[in-house]
Formats: C-alpha cells, sequence, structure tokens
C-alpha cells in the first residue's frame, strides 16, 4: 500500500512540475518576458533564453541546417550582464537615440512654446502700463473701486504713488 502511495506521490508531483514551466526570451525591445506561452515566431532563436523542458523543439531555420545536427542542451546559452543584454549594438542604440531625439526635440518645442508665452505677456504687460501711464500724466480725474466696494477718486499721492509703480513695470517689461 506504501508503494502505491508513493508512486501516486511522485505522479503529482511529475504532472505538476509541468504546470510551471516557464518560457523566457529577450522582446524586440530588449525586455526580458517570462511567459507560460511559447514566445512569437518573430523572437529569433538566440533570444530565447529558457524553454520548459526542452519538450517542444525550437523551430529550425532553413538555413541553419548543421545547427539542427546538434544535440539540444536542457540550459540557456551564457547570457552577459549589463545593459546590452540580448540587443543587437545597431537597432536599439538607434532606436534609443531616436527617442532620446525625440525626447531633446519635444522639450525645445515646450521650452520655446514657454518663451513664446512669456514674450506674449511681457509685452501685454508693457502696452498696458503705457496706457496706464498715459492716464495718470493726462491730469484726469481717475477713479478706482476700494477694497469696500466704492468708487473713491485719486489724489495727487495716490496718483504720484502707481506713477511709479508704472514706470518700474514699463522699465522692466519694455526692454
Amino acid at each position: 500500500m506504501k508503494l502505491t502511495h508513493l508512486l501516486l506521490a511522485a505522479a503529482l508531483a511529475a504532472l505538476g512540475t509541468s504546470t510551471f514551466a516557464q518560457w523566457q526570451w529577450i522582446d524586440k525591445d530588449g525586455r526580458k518576458v517570462f511567459s507560460d506561452r511559447a514566445p512569437p515566431t518573430d523572437i529569433p532563436d538566440k533570444n530565447i533564453l529558457k524553454r520548459p523542458g526542452n519538450r517542444v523543439p525550437p523551430p529550425v531555420p532553413a538555413d541553419a541546417a548543421s545547427a539542427a545536427d546538434a544535440p539540444a542542451s536542457d540550459t540557456a546559452p551564457p547570457v552577459p550582464a549589463g545593459p546590452a543584454v540580448g540587443k543587437t549594438a545597431t537597432g536599439l542604440d538607434k532606436a534609443l537615440e531616436a527617442k532620446k531625439k525625440q525626447a531633446q526635440e519635444a522639450e525645445a518645442a515646450k521650452r520655446k512654446a514657454a518663451e513664446e508665452q512669456y514674450t506674449k505677456a511681457k509685452v501685454e504687460s508693457c502696452a498696458r502700463a503705457k496706457q496706464a501711464k498715459t492716464t495718470l500724466e493726462s491730469g484726469v480725474r481717475i477713479g478706482r473701486t476700494n477694497a469696500a466696494g466704492e468708487r473713491e477718486f485719486m489724489d495727487e499721492d495716490a496718483k504720484a504713488e502707481e506713477l511709479k509703480r508704472v514706470q518700474g513695470i514699463i522699465a522692466k517689461d519694455c526692454q
């Protein structure tokens, strides 16, 4: 009876290991992918790092007939550590440089738009300040609304103070 339990446990353990079968490969973007399904057909054999027990033979290209004669190995070939894992020196570098260039162009465009907006605001501020200066120097009575919501007229001291503030704005924004 114990022998049958032992055989049953061994059979269940053997079946259980196949459920943890994992494929491991490096995709076209250079990222490591783990899956319980085989990689897409566009992934080259050299980028497949791990197969589940080598039950499914890897697809053999027609030009690699000599590779088909070699015995299959249970372990994947050693993969160098570091950022160049599974990456072609030219393909990924070009893609990375293209992304960097695109990011730099986007940043430059963003900076240019912000600079244009700032320049436009300065021009508008300058025009308003010049108009206010002309009004203050005209000698006309100027009314404004105070904090209580009441209308009041500016006296000469208030006009002089406002004229000083407006001249500071003109000096800063109208260059």
